[in-house]
């Protein structure tokens, strides 16, 4: 036990000089200010603007509209979206704008930021006309000078990610606590990480990457918050870490906005495999490699207390004034780091309140008090041998079709298959049949009560179910000569699949619709 709490002590005293020198290179940010002050004389790079989209019509609107504004040389960037699978009439906007090359994915479901953007690399491996890429969520707004500041960063650096702020009017008590550390830590432990040299973790809302480095690794990595972080590892271990730039502002609605961060089984697992991958000229690498075992507020204040009484008690092998001494260094450390982390006397009274939000969510995730919470509230917990499958897709309510986005899971429970249907906190389950095509069916007769229509394949007066041999028989054909440029003019299709070509179509029996099929 002696041994374990001397290996604790000299993990939070290494530690507490770490976060002292961060604070302290923190007080002084004058080189990204000067950055800010000529980022408008230097040479231009030729920049490819991607825009990943999934049903964000009016902010995707937003965004273009401010690339437009751009002080930054026309001739110098193209627009790329990406409209994955959108089903709220994205494409409409970019009708008359020849100046935007749209890629849209349709008839195959929504594959994803991942998957789109390495289908969209891919694509323009070959183009020489792009020195970096600028990858942005449709979710983002962004000021006049963004394009201008991202070009000055691309200077000194290779591999960028910048500044989210986020609106708090509209948010509740704990999104505001969550906010309020979420500035303070890109305002305080990014930028000081990044004064330093030091590597920062991939944001794939805003991530910029020179493209040379894109075609020398093959792809991205924007699945989640976890293989972003396994991004970032391989940036730096190949020698171009990503930096933080905090002069790179997005602006993000805090409805758009999820407060996530790495699991700490993903850090351990990552610091393992990239212990025996660290070389000895590659001090960014190593330094990104350790940075993974950071600890959390309650980790370092319950090893303070510990090691203070037991070095009170009993013999230590650093006196009871020096361990007192190395947690005073801490408390000053966090005072300085406050200096400069822009916040306000609100936010910092709430970031002050973020250690009990922490507590409170380990608590809250706990796997017995889960289990409680989830019989309380009627949610299930899927079993083994129950499979989900969840789809966000749109209804077309009323005589004005107006868009209301909704979600479908489908489940197989047992060799049963039945459909839920979510839309804000309502919910509808259909009974459990024995092909999910019957449960669909019974979905689709229920909101046809109400004047509804799910915009999917399944309802379109286009598709055409096929008796391909499979119980629940989720595949069909369409006849409508839609644009798919992922598919390249292949006509089959899923029954939850969806295009801009979409038209409801009548509702029938299922029987009666299988009829018409074998007749023809």
């Amino acid at each position: 036990m002696e041994i374990v709490l001397d290996i604790l002590y000299v993990y939070i005293a290494l530690y507490t000089i770490y976060f002292l020198v961060l604070a302290l290179r923190n007080l002084n940010d004058k080189p990204f200010r000067i950055e800010k002050r000529y980022q408008k004389y230097g040479e231009k790079e030729n920049l490819a603007v991607v825009i990943y989209a999934h049903n964000n019509k009016s902010t995707l609107a937003q965004l273009i509209n401010q690339l437009k504004l751009q002080d930054y040389p026309i001739d110098n960037f193209k627009i790329f979206v990406l409209l994955d699978n959108c089903c709220d009439g994205s494409e409409e906007l970019f009708e008359r704008e020849p100046f935007i090359k749209v890629i849209n994915i349709q008839n195959v479901g929504t594959i994803g930021k991942d998957q789109a953007v390495s289908m969209f690399i891919e694509r323009l491996t070959n183009d020489q006309t792009i020195d970096s890429y600028v990858f942005i969520d449709a979710d983002r707004s962004i000021p006049t000078d963004f394009l201008s500041t991202v070009n000055s960063a691309l200077e000194k650096h290779s591999v960028l990610c910048g500044e989210t702020l986020m609106l708090t009017e509209n948010l509740g008590p704990v999104d505001k606590i969550k906010a309020a550390y979420q500035k303070y830590h890109m305002n305080f432990l990014r930028q000081a990480r990044s004064l330093f040299g030091l590597a920062a973790r991939a944001d794939s809302g805003v991530f910029i990457i020179r493209k040379d480095i894109v075609d020398r690794i093959g792809e991205v990595d924007f699945k989640d918050i976890n293989t972003e972080l396994k991004y970032s590892l391989l940036l730096s271990k190949i020698g171009f870490p990503c930096t933080y730039n905090p002069n790179i502002q997005t602006y993000v609605d805090t409805l758009n906005y999820e407060f996530k961060q790495p699991r700490l089984s993903v850090r351990m697992d990552l610091f393992k495999n990239c212990l025996r991958q660290i070389k000895p000229k590659n001090l960014v690498f190593a330094e990104h490699t350790f940075s993974l075992l950071y600890p959390n507020f309650w980790l370092i204040l319950f090893v303070y207390a510990w090691v203070l009484k037991h070095s009170y008690q009993y013999y230590f092998f650093v006196d009871f004034k020096i361990v007192l001494f190395t947690f005073i260094i801490l408390m000053v450390a966090f005072g300085i780091s406050l200096i400069n982390a822009k916040l306000t006397f609100m936010e910092t009274i709430r970031l002050c309140l973020y250690p009990i939000y922490s507590i409170c969510h380990i608590i809250k995730h706990f796997p017995p008090i889960r289990a409680i919470r989830n019989k309380i509230a009627k949610r299930e917990e899927l079993p083994a041998g129950v499979e989900k499958l969840a789809i966000d897709v749109m209804v077309l309510a009323g005589k004005n079709q107006t868009h209301i986005p909704c979600r479908l899971e489908f489940i197989s429970e047992s060799g049963l298959a039945k459909i839920k249907f979510i839309y804000k906190k309502k919910k509808y389950v259909t009974r459990s049949h024995l092909r999910m095509i019957d449960a669909l069916q019974e979905l689709k007769l229920k909101l046809n009560e109400y004047n509804f229509v799910l915009k999917i394949c399944s309802c379109c007066e286009h598709f055409k179910s096929c008796p391909d041999g499979s119980r629940n028989m989720l595949k069909g054909t369409c006849s409508c000569d839609f644009p798919s440029p992922a598919l390249n003019e292949t006509k089959e299709t899923l029954i939850w699949n969806t295009c801009s070509e979409f038209k409801p179509g009548k509702v029938e029996n299922f029987m009666a619709e299988m009829s018409e099929n074998y007749e023809e």
